[in-house]
């Protein structure tokens, strides 16, 4: 999958909001960089924090709440 195509399934679970999206992520990577397992099978090695809470957020595996 695109990593244009992954960000706008990432967009849409969140409204289109792309401030609220960049707020899911940046906390979702900080749990990642502190040792959280990711919630996905990585597609490729050497996967960056940020494209994985992307992808985990995309494939609906994170909810994002309104703050």
């Amino acid at each position: 999958m695109r990593v244009e195509q992954i960000s706008a399934e990432a967009l849409e679970k969140v409204n289109y909001d792309r401030y609220l999206l960049a707020q899911a992520v940046s906390k979702r990577v900080n749990e990642l960089l502190n040792g959280a397992k990711p919630l996905i099978e990585l597609p490729k090695k050497n996967m960056q924090p940020t494209e994985i809470a992307i992808l985990e957020i995309a494939k609906d595996l994170i909810k994002v709440n309104e703050i």
